[in-house]
């Protein structure tokens, strides 16, 4: 890109701050009108929501108000892409989302749209799309060089579902073809594609992998959702619950995602979750557990009381057989059995632990609702814990900006 052209990206960074919303909820709009079969591959739930829009924002902005740089959007980049190749992404979908995304700043900026300004755009595009593309195929390739690594969609036959709690589901995914996977790295999440009688479309949604890495099979642990009002991502949930028994098939891309455990981590650790936020979880303990690691790990769990609480006695077993695991377990609302000294009533507070300990150089590992990863967060950072050694997953659209 030109001086000019960088200086021309900067200056819709104000429009940008104003009006990104209008700008991206106007090109989904125009692309699934004009590319329909789209909606198969993007989050319909997410786009009801207004989610998706947002997030592509968030990341529009980033962009432009970084163009002089963009290296440094290389953890962002590096999210995104994990995310991309989880749907199986690849560079021809670009250039439908360039051209749909450039005809929507002409159409949404009318006469401030100068051809100027729209030639920086598409230039400014290009770059960022090469730049994804580049790191992407980097991720495809790195799947296919692990052992029973594969690219794109992959058939997997449901072998086991057991209840882990009141309503949260585990699926054991076995290779359709009778052949192994590659190992996960724990706290990764793989797509699973279904279809949805009622959107009369398939859709795709992503679940943590519940399980530690092994060569024969994949665990997922799905929430049924219920109430009046139930979203997409809630039907997908659902839908796995009701319709695929034991012995169906569904189709998988690789893991992916980059909120895991560094190779070789030998420090102590702190997980904190809220409701399912517990799946990615369980496979980073049973992988620490099954690697005999020395180091204090503590669990800090709440949900709404203990007939959802999920994995509970497998938790347990793993407290009682390592003296360096601790947990603590939070209850919307208690029972009177409820009588351990590590359950405590209400929504989770560190605060109310009284023998915390915070090693200096503890990770800080979140995951659950963005409300739950914004609150914890936050309390964290108030006992003087350096954000740099906190890390989350947000469920959907990344849209919490926290670091």
């Amino acid at each position: 890109m030109t001086n000019d052209q960088k200086a021309l990206i900067l200056a819709t960074v104000p429009i940008l701050k104003e009006h990104g919303v209008l700008l991206t909820t106007h090109f989904y709009s125009r692309m699934f009108k004009h590319n329909p079969e789209l909606k198969n591959m993007f989050n319909m739930a997410n786009q009801q929501t207004g989610k998706q829009q947002t997030a592509l924002a968030m990341a529009v902005l980033a962009y432009a108000e970084n163009i002089a740089d963009p290296s440094v959007l290389l953890p962002v980049v590096d999210r995104i892409g994990q995310k991309h190749i989880s749907l199986d992404i690849r560079p021809e979908h670009y250039a439908i989302v360039g051209n749909h995304l450039l005809a929507s700043i002409g159409e949404v900026l009318g006469d401030a749209a100068t051809t100027e300004i729209l030639d920086a755009w598409k230039t400014a595009y290009n770059q960022l799309a090469a730049l994804m593309s580049g790191h992407e195929a980097t991720l495809y390739m790195d799947q296919v060089l692990k052992p029973n690594g594969w690219t794109g969609w992959r058939l997997f036959n449901v072998g086991q579902k057991t209840m882990e709690s009141a309503e949260i589901c585990s699926f054991y995914l076995y290779p359709a073809d009778g052949g192994k996977v590659p190992h996960h790295k724990p706290g990764q999440y793989i797509s699973i594609k279904l279809f949805l009688p009622q959107l009369n479309m398939a859709q795709i949604r992503q679940y943590s992998i519940s399980s530690a890495p092994n060569d024969d099979y994949y665990r997922i642990s799905v929430k049924r959702e219920t109430g009046a009002s139930i979203d997409i991502n809630g039907m997908i949930s659902n839908q796995l619950h009701d319709a695929i028994t034991e012995g169906k098939q569904v189709e998988l891309t690789s893991p992916a995602g980059n909120f895991t455990l560094p190779d070789n981590l030998d420090v102590p650790l702190m997980f904190i979750s809220g409701g399912v936020g517990i799946t990615p979880f369980m496979s980073m303990v049973d992988h620490l557990a099954q690697k005999g690691t020395k180091q204090p790990i503590t669990w800090l769990h709440g949900c709404r009381n203990e007939s959802v609480h999920a994995f509970k006695q497998n938790i347990n077993e793993l407290a009682t057989n390592h003296a360096n695991f601790n947990q603590h377990v939070f209850y919307d609302v208690t029972s009177p059995e409820n009588t351990a000294e590590n359950i405590y009533d209400g929504h989770l507070n560190i605060s109310k632990i009284d023998d915390l300990q915070h090693h200096p150089k503890t990770r800080y590992y979140i995951c659950g609702p963005s409300f739950f990863i914004q609150k914890q967060f936050n309390d964290l950072k108030e006992s003087g814990i350096n954000t740099d050694n906190i890390f989350f997953e947000e469920f959907g659209p990344n849209i919490l900006q926290l670091n």
